[in-house]
């Protein structure tokens, strides 16, 4: 269903960043497809608003959403990291005005009676941190769990780690497969907290690819007959190019802002190795072209240099992961200006347990990492930030530190630069599809009022970012102050 699964079963594979074990997968799939498809619907919502009304239950939430401002809100005596500039500004006054900054200046600007003043004591103030590949339904959720528990837990579950995303300092994420669409609604709605969410809807796969879950026995497919698994909206197959155009308008329907095709094999899903190759160029064409007619792009899940060679050809926007690729793919990936969406992926550390053959191919990604990151800079590839870190709540907790391995080839400036407005710019490839027109990952005049208040400079000390409990002092999210602990 998803890209990933984790395990902590003594001698199961379990996978990791778009590794997927497909027993335990078809599981889940048959186990919350109700819940997660358009029936369970009223059901996933409702699941959700009982987060503000049952703090005792582990996964809900822990306070209410804040209301809207009523008044502007001035902040004052900060030091800036704006997302684009590798140096910090000082002697500058902001003022947030209902979900927008309507003033950055030297001078203080006029401000109504009532106005809220935020003294930020001389520390740095930056937008809020985007991560471009994430699963937002079942993040931190152990797959024991996943396999046994209520459909409304999951819900619960979902809740809670989105407010726990967003008060690691994550404003917004990209969705990158998954029916998330439902929590996305409930967030904006302000029924609970949590990012703001580009979602892709279901990564669209091929017989045989990754994101294929099926098991055996739903051989050979019969028609146009959807198995249990695909009816979830994690993943769905399209063997021909008219099949990709429906899966993709499928998605648009249902709100998706931009389209992930699966390019290649995944590390621990059955029956796909990695260095295999899914859908032609003229069906990755498809889907580029049906994007196209709804303002978006497409993103593709790829490994190996041919298939990302495949869907450089056929016009898609944005790789995912490309570990594996070698100098002359991204030199093409520069050349077209295609965006590499990537994950830091240094050590063990960074997964839950694997086991044979997945942690094989496991260790075969995360010994390219340095080489793929080494021909980035190389190239000039315009690069993005992403954690992809899942089914464990554990790893989810090391999203800022997933932020950090990025100083093994850029700066601190550099590495915040890729998580806010390199972010905010892929991110506005979406288009008309775009859920939040408007700038995110910067902070200037007229963006969203995105921002976080670090206590210390995390230009110059970028761990500051992996303890955000203790290091984020302020956190807001569209205006919305959701932490402010400056006077406790």
């Amino acid at each position: 269903m998803f890209s990933r699964k984790p395990g902590d079963q003594e001698g199961a594979d379990h996978p990791f960043a778009c590794f997927c074990q497909k027993s335990e997968i078809e599981f889940l799939n048959n186990r919350i497809s109700a819940g997660l498809s358009r029936r369970g619907f009223v059901a996933g919502m409702a699941a959700s608003m009982l987060t503000l009304i049952l703090p005792k239950l582990a996964s809900a939430q822990t306070a209410p959403p804040p209301a809207s401002p009523t008044r502007p809100i001035l902040f004052t005596n900060f030091r800036l990291f704006d997302g684009k500039s590798n140096a910090l500004r000082d002697g500058l006054f902001l003022l947030v005005d209902g979900n927008r900054i309507r003033t950055l200046a030297q001078s203080k600007p006029a401000v109504p009676d009532g106005t809220q003043v935020i003294d930020c004591g001389g520390r740095v103030l930056m937008p809020g941190l985007i991560d471009m590949h994430w699963h937002a339904l079942i993040a931190a959720l152990p797959v024991q769990i996943l396999m046994t528990a209520d459909i409304g837990y999951v819900h619960l579950a979902a809740s809670a780690e989105a407010e726990r995303t967003l008060m690691r300092g994550f404003t917004t994420v990209r969705d990158a497969g998954g029916p998330s669409f439902a929590l996305k609604q409930a967030i904006d709605d302000g029924i609970i907290s949590g990012p703001r969410i580009y979602p892709c809807g279901a990564m669209i796969t091929t017989t045989g690819g990754h994101g294929d879950f099926r098991s055996l026995s739903d051989l050979p497919r019969a028609g146009g007959k959807i198995s249990s698994s695909e009816q979830t909206g994690g993943s769905i197959i399209a063997d021909n190019a008219d099949e990709v155009r429906l899966r993709v308008r499928e998605q648009f329907l249902q709100g998706a802002s931009q389209i992930k095709l699966v390019g290649s094999g995944g590390v621990s899903t059955p029956r796909s190795p990695l260095d295999m190759l899914t859908f032609t160029e003229p069906q990755l064409r498809a889907a580029v072209e049906t994007a196209a007619d709804w303002g978006t792009y497409v993103m593709v899940h790829a490994y190996p240099p041919q298939a990302i060679q495949r869907s450089i050809a056929a016009g898609v926007s944005c790789i995912e992961h490309a570990h594996l690729m070698d100098d002359a793919t991204a030199s093409l990936m520069a050349k077209n200006g295609t965006w590499l969406s990537i994950q830091p992926f240094l050590s063990e550390e960074d997964s839950v347990p694997l086991s044979g053959p997945s942690r094989d191919k496991m260790l075969t990604v995360f010994a390219g990492t340095n080489n793929a990151y080494t021909l980035a800079k190389k190239h000039g590839i315009k690069t993005a930030f992403g954690s992809d870190l899942l089914f464990s709540p554990a790893l989810t907790a090391r999203q800022g530190t997933m932020l950090t391995h990025l100083l093994r080839w850029y700066t601190a400036a550099e590495a915040l630069k890729m998580a806010t407005g390199a972010n905010g710019q892929l991110l506005a490839l979406s288009g008309p599809r775009n859920p939040y027109p408007g700038k995110l990952g910067v902070v200037e005049e007229g963006a969203f009022a995105d921002l976080l208040l670090v206590d210390g400079n995390p230009v110059e000390n970028l761990a500051l970012v992996a303890d955000p409990a203790k290091n984020l002092l302020v956190i807001m999210k569209d205006g919305k102050i959701h932490k402010n602990v400056l006077n406790t």
